[in-house]
């Protein structure tokens, strides 16, 4: 996995965190730097966390899925990133509050990294990956986006919110259809 496709894996993975901060933002009547340091610390901790784990699962199985791999990386991918799309048109609004306490964040935080975890076992699956600099590169662009976020939040509002679940949700498919179509060559098939 080059350091181009890292990237756009990670901007992916980090529209959930990055929507959610968004909506912290927006809940928190004054917004201090504490605020978007405490919601890049969390949402970024955890998005490196559970790829490292996810990872760590997959490459103990890995021995028992390397025939089907490229279609479980597809499948997980493409699921991850289709609810992310279906729930950017879903009317129901998260209810965020201005809480950055100890029990909110570790729930919010683990909400929103599960796909994370997924994308891990994905990882695992392919070759040449140096997880090392995949979690921690996930999430240095997870703490970004999240501490920006909650600033953004702040002045626009949950404007942008569906726009970012789409958007890293289209980015997740498209991913996973790379893989899968790498994998089978089908290129070069034609």
């Amino acid at each position: 996995m080059g350091l181009l496709e890292l990237f756009i894996l990670a901007v992916g993975l980090s529209m959930d965190a990055f929507a959610v901060a968004i909506c912290k933002g927006l809940a928190t009547e004054k917004v201090k730097p504490k605020h978007m340091i405490i919601s890049g610390a969390w949402f970024g901790g955890f998005q490196a966390l559970m790829p490292f784990i996810g990872y760590i699962l997959g490459t103990t199985f890995e021995k028992y899925v390397t025939a089907f791999d490229h279609w479980i990386a597809f499948v997980l991918l493409g699921a991850i990133g289709i609810n992310m799309i279906k729930e950017s048109f879903s009317d129901e609004e998260n209810s965020a509050d201005c809480d950055f306490g100890f029990k909110t964040m570790l729930i919010m935080a683990i909400a929103t990294s599960i796909d994370a975890l997924a994308v891990g076992i994905t990882f695992a699956l392919l070759p040449n990956v140096n997880i090392l600099a995949a979690v921690l590169f996930i999430g240095v662009i997870t703490f970004a986006f999240s501490a920006t976020g909650v600033k953004l939040g702040s002045v626009f509002g949950g404007k942008y919110k569906s726009k970012a679940e789409f958007t890293g949700g289209a980015i997740l498919v498209v991913l996973g259809i790379k893989i899968l179509v790498e994998h089978l060559d089908v290129f070069n098939k034609i």
